[in-house]
């Protein structure tokens, strides 16, 4: 018996991975299918959504599984086609769930290129499995340094941190936080996108301020970055326990997260805008210092003599908008000065107990800042020292150009702070004084009455 010739099927959307993708228009008409090899018209029926026309051929002992001369299958047709009634009665028939074509695309890779949500869903109900991350490589020799196998990564008794953005995972002995991309996400571009601007940011960054950057998943699904796990927890959940802190106190956390945010902006070649500052992305590890975590949103200021970033970004990209700049809120062009705005409240909330403007809703926020308010001053003034609310009060400044760079003021927290120390440290001497004088008169009065009358 003679096989059949191979036959190339053309029409509709082509694999994801093809070298030349196209799109056929249907200029080849269905004039005489009835004389096609009915594998073809298999083909054809699942690119047109034919229900009908599929079930009569599978009941007349079609393939369901014929491959063309480029090994796509029609359940591959049907998922670059976007027909999730055509690749369900497909699998019901028995189609395989992940084929390969010559390009190696997969019925999931090309509904996914495609944006075809709802064959996605289906597709991954019935098992399928993604091959591939968006930043898989080919080349052995293009794998990033970084890589970490994501068999390494031990899941077992994960929990959910930092407002469920990080996982707890183990990976060569030692607990680390795990970002995921999931892989529902990977029709979404804008959230690779970020995952990539994340991963990138991360490998810039070294300083003991900041969250230190371990690894990342990137050629396999999900995709992960692996950064150092901080078991103390961040700055909003301390403050709850907590409440108001003591002036040092405040200013050593302050000096902290001052180092590591002029750390970022002083980046070279191009600043890094953190654009998410507030206490839940800021953690304290065991020596009691704090980090600068969480770089979803962070970008970096492109030029290097760049004053300005002119692409607005919306309030609502952020966590909290109790934090965010007005220029922000009224999405002009702003620049590194929105994290010193962040910074201001920070601080203030420290000294002051309680989140900017606790008792207005979130939302309300940002309209007042845009409005010239400013959280009030409420804690008595000797928990602000001399000098820290003019500090606090240009930070947040109506005008960006007003506010401090970093490098300023860590200058003046350091000044601020060694002023306390100072006055404690006398404090502590004048006491110390004085107990040695009421330990020479107690001696002085075991051994002489007169003695002890001068004392008197």
């Amino acid at each position: 018996m003679v096989s059949k010739p191979q036959v190339r099927f053309t029409l509709g959307k082509q694999s994801s991975l093809a070298p030349d993708t196209v799109s056929c228009s249907d200029s080849d008409s269905d004039d005489g299918l009835e004389a096609i090899d009915p594998r073809v018209r298999l083909m054809f029926f699942s690119s047109e959504g034919d229900l009908e026309g599929i079930k009569k051929l599978l009941d007349s002992g079609t393939d369901v599984n014929f491959k063309d001369i480029d090994n796509r299958t029609a359940l591959h047709v049907a998922a670059c086609q976007g027909f999730t009634d055509v690749a369900e009665l497909l699998l019901e028939r028995g189609a395989e769930i992940d084929p390969q074509d010559k390009w190696g695309s997969t019925p999931l890779a090309d509904a996914i290129h495609y944006k075809n949500h709802g064959v996605v869903k289906l597709l991954e109900k019935h098992g399928a499995k993604h091959l591939t991350a968006p930043m898989h490589v080919n080349n052995a020799r293009e794998i990033p340094e970084y890589e970490i196998d994501a068999k390494e990564l031990d899941f077992t008794n994960s929990v959910d941190i930092t407002k469920g953005t990080f996982a707890i995972a183990s990976w060569r002995g030692t607990q680390v936080a795990v970002k995921k991309l999931g892989d529902e996400l990977f029709t979404d571009e804008e959230k690779v996108r970020a995952f990539r601007d994340e991963l990138d940011l991360f490998q810039k960054i070294r300083h003991p301020n900041v969250v230190q950057f371990l690894g990342a998943v990137t050629q396999s699904s999900p995709m992960m970055i692996v950064i150092e796990y901080l078991p103390k927890g961040d700055l909003r959940a301390f403050l709850k326990r907590k409440g108001a802190l003591k002036s040092i106190t405040a200013l050593k956390y302050a000096m902290d997260i001052a180092r590591g945010m002029s750390y970022l902006h002083e980046n070279k070649p191009e600043p890094i805008i953190h654009r998410d500052l507030e206490p839940s992305n800021i953690l304290r590890d065991d020596s009691g210092h704090l980090k600068v975590a969480d770089f979803g949103v962070s970008e970096l200021l492109k030029g290097t003599h760049a004053a300005k970033h002119e692409k607005p970004m919306s309030h609502q990209d952020t966590t909290s908008g109790r934090y965010v700049a007005p220029e922000v809120f009224r999405n002009e062009d702003y620049d590194t000065k929105v994290d010193v705005f962040s910074f201001a409240l920070i601080l203030q909330e420290m000294i002051e107990g309680c989140q900017p403007f606790v008792t207005t809703n979130e939302r309300d926020v940002p309209k007042l800042y845009a409005a010239k308010e400013r959280p009030p001053f409420k804690a008595p003034s000797k928990s602000y020292a001399h000098g820290l609310k003019e500090l606090i009060e240009e930070c947040w400044h109506e005008n960006p150009e007003r506010r401090p760079p970093f490098r300023q003021i860590i200058v003046r927290l350091e000044s601020i702070y060694n002023s306390i120390d100072r006055k404690k440290h006398w404090k502590v001497q004048r006491f110390r004084c004085f107990r040695m004088m009421g330990m020479c008169k107690g001696e002085d009065s075991d051994t002489s009455t007169n003695n002890r009358s001068s004392w008197i």
